[in-house]
């Protein structure tokens, strides 16, 4: 498939080029300026909304020093990967979408398509830190104190946002995602005026595995476990009736009521993501027919 002479032009005018100048120059599609404008209205509420949300959770987190906390701190770290999102992916993006090119140069593009790659990958390892935190808590409250230390918190946190650089840097600058494929790449896809992660069929599927089925499989799996362990907990408590063990009691509510909400949020982040992820790895399958974001 031909990305270049894709349908993004105005019929009635003929081809409209991101650069009318150049003759390697990307096809665009026009939107009415009504739709410009509602579009933009709507990614700039998506992103508004994103940055303010997460600056809350952070300002939250940073001035009560009774969340403190290693599950918190976690929170904290992947609250500020979600600002980034909002506040550095997603302004650039919308204006590519909205456009329908790229206008702020070949370098920004591989800064903003690595940073963006980093982050959603560093997003999703913090979400499966988490779901070993709170398997620790309920599951194994005595020993949780000695095993989720700040320090544990914290390499947690290191590993995130280590190996999420590391992987979206490198696919990027070292041009992984198109190795074997650079012929068809450049004879098809690359062009002035474009900014998309193009990737092979194998990176593709390596990339949606580590980067979203694997932490899928590790959260959904701890939870379920999370699951039955909290109600075996349950129907032993409800046939404890000892008065020293209110504390106890009182501590595992509170544990599962913490993570049967972080349960929700993350199955809500899942199914969000999960169609990006499910077009990315049929994309290279389909011959390229999924439209660029």
């Amino acid at each position: 498939m031909d990305l270049k002479n894709s349908t993004h032009t105005r019929i009635d005018h003929g081809p409209v080029l991101c650069f009318e100048s150049s003759n390697s120059s990307c096809e665009r599609f026009v939107y009415p300026s009504e739709i410009q404008v509602l579009l933009y209205l709507f990614f700039s509420a998506i992103a508004l909304t994103t940055v303010c949300g997460n600056l809350l959770v952070i300002v939250a987190i940073i001035h009560f020093k009774q969340l403190h906390t290693p599950t918190n701190y976690l929170t904290l770290s992947l609250a500020v990967a979600d600002l980034l999102i909002g506040g550095f992916v997603m302004p650039p993006s919308m204006m590519r979408s909205v456009e329908t090119c790229w206008y702020l140069g070949d370098a920004f593009c591989k800064i903003h398509s690595s940073v963006d790659i980093m982050l959603c990958i560093t997003s999703l390892l913090h979400i499966s830190f988490i779901s070993i935190d709170r398997y620790y808590a309920v599951c194994h409250p005595l020993q949780y104190r000695n095993k989720i230390t700040p320090p544990v918190s914290l390499i947690m946190i290191s590993l995130s946002w280590g190996l999420a650089a590391f992987v979206g840097f490198a696919m990027v600058f070292l041009q992984l995602n198109i190795m074997g494929a650079e012929e068809f790449y450049f004879d098809n896809v690359a062009c002035e005026g474009a900014c998309i992660i193009f990737q092979t069929a194998a990176a593709s599927t390596i990339s949606s595995f580590l980067a979203f089925g694997l932490p899928a499989i590790i959260a959904v799996s701890i939870y379920l476990k999370i699951l039955l362990v909290a109600r075996r907990q349950s129907k032993s408590i409800q046939h404890s009736a000892h008065v020293g063990k209110k504390n106890s009691v009182s501590t595992n509510k509170s544990e599962g009521k913490a993570t049967k909400t972080l349960a929700i949020i993350m199955g809500v982040f899942f199914v969000s993501i999960s169609p990006f992820f499910f077009c990315n790895l049929v994309d290279p399958f389909l011959d390229y027919t999924v439209p660029p974001a």
